[in-house]
């Protein structure tokens, strides 16, 4: 079921000097902030040559991004993605097998505007999982 990892998303105090960081020190290639007022976040996505990096900051009233930041002030890791071919067949075989789906168990658009659904950190060793239809 499980596909290849897509990104691991990190979330940044501030996003322009995150990127500034990845794209100067590190000579990264870096794209344009990106709005998604659905997740309540602001992404900027660094290319690998293998996967991506997410970095992410909050955006507007109530983002559970900021939740996080209140939490951890110098930001951190929030989340793995992992692609899956079919999402509704990795939903309904993860939840026969007990694993929860966080929000309505539903599919969002994601950042690259594909399916995706967040797994519940407790079910997997304490690490937010998020699958995304390749």
């Amino acid at each position: 079921m499980i596909g290849r990892l897509n990104h691991v998303a990190i979330v940044v105090p501030d996003l322009a000097a995150a990127a500034e960081i990845y794209r100067q020190t590190l000579g990264a290639t870096v794209s344009a902030p990106a709005d998604l007022p659905d997740h309540g976040v602001t992404t900027v996505f660094v290319e690998l040559p293998n996967t991506k990096i997410e970095l992410l900051h909050p955006l507007g009233e109530g983002s559970m991004i900021q939740t996080f930041l209140d939490r951890n002030p110098s930001g951190g890791m929030h989340h793995i993605c992992y692609e899956v071919e079919d999402i509704i067949a990795a939903r309904d075989a993860l939840k026969a097998n007990g694993a929860r789906v966080l929000g309505d168990g539903e599919p969002k658009t994601g950042a690259h505007g594909k399916p995706v659904l967040f797994l519940h950190p407790k079910d997997f060793a304490g690490t937010l999982l998020e699958l995304e239809q390749a």
